[in-house]
C-alpha cells in the first residue's frame, strides 16, 4: 500500500529537485509496492513542479494529493493470486523478497533497477556503465557497457538464482554449460553444403520489455518481473550516443544508426555478465523455429550467439532459407545482417565459429596454426615482453590458451606448439 499524500509531500519537497535525488528520498517511506510505484510518483512530481515547490506545507500536501498518478490504493484483505512458476527459479513473489535476498534495501535496490529511467539521460560517475566504442570488422562500431563491480555482481547473482533456471535450446552453443565451439562445429563437419548468417546487434535486439516478458512467463509478477529486468538491462545516454564514432569509409551507414536507435532504449549490455545468458533465452523462440526450418529441408542448424549455421546436402535450397530466415528472426525481433551471410559448398574452405569443417574432425586452419608457431618461436628468441605487442598482463596464460585452441584434435601440432612453448624464457626482460 502506497505511503500517504502528507507523507510523500513530507519526504518530496527537502532537498534536490532532480529524478534520483528524489526517488531516493521517496523510497524511505514504507508501504511502497515496487520502484515503479516511486518513479510513477516521483515523475508526476517532476511533471507538476519544474522546481521546489514554494506553497506553503499544507497546501503543498493538498497539490500532491490532487494528483491524478498517485498509486491508487488496493484493499489491504485483497490477497494477490498466487504464484505459478513455469521452471524452478527463486520464488520471489514481491519486490522487497528481491532486495532481501540480493541483500539489498528497497532504496538500493530501486537505484540499481531504475524503474523510471532516473539514469537514461545522465553519464558521468552517477552511472552504473563505464561505456566505450570499439571499431568492428563490419565497419559499425561496437559499444561496450561494463557495469560496475556492485551491479555486475547483482548480475552474477540474478543469473545463478533466475536465469540459469531457464532452459535454453539445444541448438544454442555459446555460453552453455557444456557447448562451445567445437560442439558447434561436430555437428556441421563434412557436409557438403554449409550456410552462416550473422544477427546485427545481437544483445542490443534484448529490450528491457522483452527480458520483462520472460521472467512473468517464468511466474514472477509483473513487478518482480520489471525489476529484475531493470538490473540487467540499460539505456545509453545521449552524451555517449553522440561520441559514436562514424561509420568506416564504405561501409553502409543504416546500421550505425539502427544501432543509435536501439541503446537509446533499455537493452542488453554487451560486457556484462549477464547478457550472453539472458540473450540465449530470448533466442528460444528463434532456435526453435530455425531448427523446425531446418529439419524441413533436410538441414541441421546450430547458433553460436549471433552466428546462425545451416549446413545439409549439396542441393540444399540456400537462396530460399536465407529469404525464409530473414521473415523469422525479424518475426523475432532480431535481423539478419546484411552483406554477411556466407554459402560454403564442400569445395571451399568452410569455416564455423573459427572451425575449419570441410572434414569430419574440425580443428583451427593452417594458417592459425602457422601464425601461432611463429609467435612462440619469436617468443623463445627475443623473450615474451617483445612479442606481447598489445600489452596483455596475462600473457603466459593468453599463449597456452590459443596452443590450447589452435593444438585441438591435433596431437602433433599441439606437441610442437607446446615443445615452443616451453623454449620461451618467462623470467627474461627485455
Amino acid at each position: 500500500m502506497a505511503p500517504s499524500a502528507s507523507v510523500v509531500a513530507a519526504l518530496a519537497r527537502p532537498g534536490r529537485w532532480d529524478p534520483v535525488a528524489l526517488a531516493e528520498r521517496l523510497a524511505a517511506a514504507p508501504g511502497w509496492s515496487g520502484p515503479d510505484e516511486i518513479g510513477d510518483v516521483a515523475g508526476k512530481l517532476l511533471g507538476r513542479w519544474r522546481s521546489t515547490p514554494r506553497a506553503p506545507a499544507d497546501r503543498f500536501e493538498q497539490q500532491v494529493a490532487a494528483l491524478p498518478a498517485l498509486p491508487r490504493r488496493h484493499l489491504r484483505d485483497e490477497a494477490p493470486p498466487p504464484a505459478r512458476w513455469r521452471w524452478p527459479v527463486e520464488p520471489w513473489t514481491d519486490v522487497p523478497a528481491v532486495a532481501r535476498a540480493l541483500h539489498l534495501d528497497d532504496g538500493e535496490l530501486a537505484w540499481f533497477a531504475d524503474p523510471g529511467g532516473w539514469l537514461r539521460h545522465i553519464s558521468g560517475p552517477l552511472t552504473h556503465y563505464r561505456r566505450r566504442w570499439v571499431p568492428a570488422r563490419s565497419g559499425t562500431p561496437r559499444l561496450i557497457e561494463s557495469p560496475a563491480p556492485r551491479l555486475a555482481e547483482l548480475q552474477r547473482r540474478v543469473v545463478r538464482r533466475v536465469l540459469a533456471a531457464i532452459p535454453v535450446h539445444d541448438a544454442a552453443h555459446g555460453y552453455v554449460r557444456g557447448r562451445g565451439p567445437h560442439t558447434l562445429a561436430r555437428i556441421h563437419s563434412g557436409r557438403p553444403m554449409l550456410l552462416r548468417l550473422d544477427l546485427e546487434g545481437f544483445f542490443s535486439h534484448v529490450t528491457g520489455a522483452r527480458l520483462a516478458g520472460l521472467l512473468e512467463a517464468a511466474g514472477y509478477p509483473p513487478a518482480v518481473a520489471r525489476t529484475l529486468a531493470g538490473l540487467l538491462v540499460t539505456a545509453t545516454p545521449p552524451a555517449v550516443l553522440r561520441g559514436c564514432p562514424a561509420t568506416a569509409a564504405g561501409a553502409d551507414p543504416d546500421p550505425r544508426r539502427r544501432l543509435l536507435d536501439r541503446l537509446a532504449a533499455p537493452h542488453l549490455p554487451q560486457g556484462a555478465p549477464s547478457s550472453p545468458v539472458a540473450a540465449n533465452l530470448l533466442a528460444h523462440r528463434l532456435d526453435r523455429r530455425l531448427a523446425g526450418l531446418a529439419t524441413a529441408v533436410g538441414a541441421r542448424y546450430g547458433r553460436y550467439a549471433d552466428d546462425l549455421v545451416f549446413s545439409g546436402d549439396a542441393d540444399l535450397p540456400v537462396h530460399g532459407l536465407i529469404a525464409r530466415i530473414t521473415t523469422v528472426a525479424a518475426e523475432e525481433g532480431f535481423r539478419v545482417r546484411p552483406g554477411k551471410t556466407r554459402i560454403a559448398p564442400a569445395q571451399h574452405r568452410q569455416r564455423v565459429t573459427g572451425l575449419i569443417v570441410n572434414s569430419t574432425a574440425p580443428a583451427p586452419s593452417r594458417r592459425d596454426y602457422d601464425e601461432l608457431r611463429a609467435l612462440l618461436h619469436n617468443a623463445a628468441r627475443t623473450g615474451p615482453d617483445a612479442q606481447n605487442r598489445d600489452g596483455n598482463p596475462a600473457f603466459r596464460e593468453h599463449l597456452l590458451g590459443r596452443i590450447a585452441w589452435v593444438g585441438s584434435g591435433r596431437p602433433r601440432r599441439a606437441a610442437t606448439l607446446h615443445g615452443l612453448f616451453d623454449r620461451i624464457g618467462w623470467d627474461r626482460r627485455r
